[in-house]
């Protein structure tokens, strides 16, 4: 019975002219109201028997009891209506019943176990509430995300945690596999990207956090490097944690390896960054039966490409790619393109660069003291690599003082190659087309949305609050899991973000959504000395949501 039912139902107990009672009968598994009336019969009090009343709990039994008696109405006043409790509960619920339906739990562990139940509550709270593992555990007074994860009352974070997160570490080489066995098939992509997170604090205890490049500019700070493994569509199946001074490249083999004999994947088309397959690496992975790469080449190897006249400036088109075969490899495929916005930028940020290292050149050169060719040196060295513009300028010394000027040849050989890039690979022209192998490439760019949500927008992995290598490598695998449910949960809104407006009438993100159904609350109410709970009846949008998700409350 609804609660628009209930209260239908009670208005009709009211107004019958009848002197009914309703008794609860509670042996049952689910209890029974049984409606009856009493009357006298010669002498003896008799009973008769107007209804049963079912699918109701024994709170809503017992004010519907209240009911006969008359206690609502006849004592009834809005100081009798109290709401004692309120909590989130439509977020969690949604969340929850989606990674159910995912089958995320049983990717976890194929039994119902307590550590399984914690570990999910995890995964959901980090998409509600990110943020330490203690701030999570304290939130069961403000959410019911514990509560439907069969934790009543006060959480522990070691209990329910800390072991927890221990029992996943465990278990991240099973779940992986599994995840990878639903979303990854022999001859499809493989997107593959590395990026750093950086920690701010003492990790004497760890291996993992050390000094390295940073791909977010956060120099000074020690760090962590992340790969992620993700299908052409985007959903991730896979993370592993390095040392913080670990380089792209080196990880490839290991992982190709992984792909090959962990995940059971006999055709591959490895997609990794920019520089990733080196030649070091290629000569590594050479001879691997059913692999194939697409990457881009860097700088530096297309100077190689120019040098050995394989390629020219006039190839790079805007409107068409232009496919070219190396001559000492004719299995390996260039596909040269320019891409007019990223030229624009080039140039611009090179322009600028060169507008400084003048400015600062010219002071040095302009000083009426006079210096050793040492200390010049190295006033334009500093110079040099804070504008990173050395290769364009030509400088000496004469006689303590500085005399320079730009290398224009250079610069104008530079501007030619502003926004052109080169993907390289060695799938077969009949596997895949030019313009098939470009867009492969640039799907990288779903792994760098991953690490957006995984690094700032909505999962925020740092601020690490772990010092031990094996909790922090669990974090990251739980921050990964979350933005699993994430990917997927986002997925089945996609109707609700593109029927959505723009600009100021833009109304949904995810964050937007999941607070939404954050204020669909359970409430604990105190009518007529009944204490029971409700939630809140979702509103029209709130339900919309819930119904793109194929959940219900």
């Amino acid at each position: 019975m609804t609660h628009s039912g209930l209260n239908a139902y009670i208005v009709a107990i009211i107004k019958t002219p009848l002197r009914l009672h309703l008794e609860i009968q509670r042996h049952r598994r689910n209890p029974v109201g049984i409606i009856r009336s009493s009357y006298r019969s010669e002498g003896k009090v008799k009973h008769s028997t107007h209804g049963r009343v079912t699918g109701l709990s024994l709170d809503q039994l017992k004010v519907l009891q209240a009911a006969f008696r008359g206690d609502v109405v006849l004592k009834g006043s809005p100081e009798d209506f109290q709401l004692i409790n309120s909590r989130e509960y439509g977020a969690s619920r949604a969340l929850l019943e989606l990674a159910k339906q995912l089958g995320l739990d049983r990717a976890l562990y194929s039994r119902n176990e307590p550590w399984v139940r914690d570990c999910l509550a995890m995964i959901v709270g980090r998409l509600l509430y990110a943020g330490s593992k203690l701030a999570l555990s304290n939130q069961w007074k403000n959410t019911t995300l514990w509560q439907q994860c069969g934790t009543e009352g006060k959480v522990d974070v070691d209990t329910h945690c800390y072991e927890a997160l221990d029992r996943l570490l465990e278990r991240q080489s099973a779940i992986q596999r599994t995840l990878a066995s639903r979303h990854l098939k022999d001859g499809h992509l493989v997107l593959y990207d590395i990026t750093s997170s950086y920690f701010e604090g003492a990790y004497t205890q760890s291996d993992i956090v050390t000094s390295g490049y940073n791909r977010d500019g956060k120099r000074g700070h020690e760090q962590m490097v992340i790969a992620l493994l993700c299908s052409a569509e985007g959903c991730p199946v896979g993370v592993e944690v390095f040392a913080g001074n670990t380089q792209d490249a080196t990880t490839v083999p290991n992982k190709i390896a992984q792909l090959h004999a962990q995940y059971g994947l006999k055709e591959i088309i490895f997609v990794g960054d920019r520089g990733m397959i080196t030649h070091a690496v290629a000569q590594k992975i050479k001879g691997t039966e059913g692999l194939h790469t697409i990457s881009a080449l860097t700088h530096r190897q297309i100077v190689e490409l120019l040098e050995r006249k394989v390629i020219s400036p006039e190839l790079f088109d805007e409107q068409r790619i232009v496919e070219v075969l190396d001559p000492e490899d004719t299995k390996r495929r260039y596909c040269l393109c320019r891409n007019p916005q990223t030229a624009r930028r080039e140039g611009t940020t090179r322009q600028r660069l060169l507008e400084r290292a003048r400015a600062q050149l010219d002071q040095i050169a302009g000083s009426r003291r006079r210096a050793t060719e040492k200390r010049l040196g190295a006033r334009v060295g500093r110079v040099l690599e804070r504008t990173k513009m050395g290769k364009f300028i030509q400088w000496q010394v004469v006689e303590g003082k500085l005399l320079w000027s730009f290398d224009q040849d250079k610069i104008a050989a530079e501007r030619l190659f502003d926004g052109c890039y080169i993907v390289s690979c060695d799938v077969p022209q009949e596997q895949m087309a030019t313009v098939e192998v470009v867009a492969s490439y640039k799907k990288l760019g779903l792994v760098e949305e991953a690490f957006r949500n995984l690094k700032t927008v909505q999962i925020e992995v740092r601020p690490v609050f772990h010092k031990t290598d094996d909790r922090i490598r669990s974090h990251v695998f739980l921050c990964t899991l979350a933005y699993y449910l994430q990917w997927h949960f986002k997925q089945r809104l996609e109707p609700l973000f593109a029927a959505d407006g723009t600009h100021k009438d833009r109304q949904w993100t995810v964050r937007n959504v999941i607070e939404r159904l954050a204020a669909i609350r359970r409430e604990t109410i105190l009518l007529a000395g009944i204490q029971f709970e409700k939630v809140t009846l979702p509103q029209a949008d709130q339900q919309k949501i819930l119904d793109y998700l194929q959940v219900s409350l």
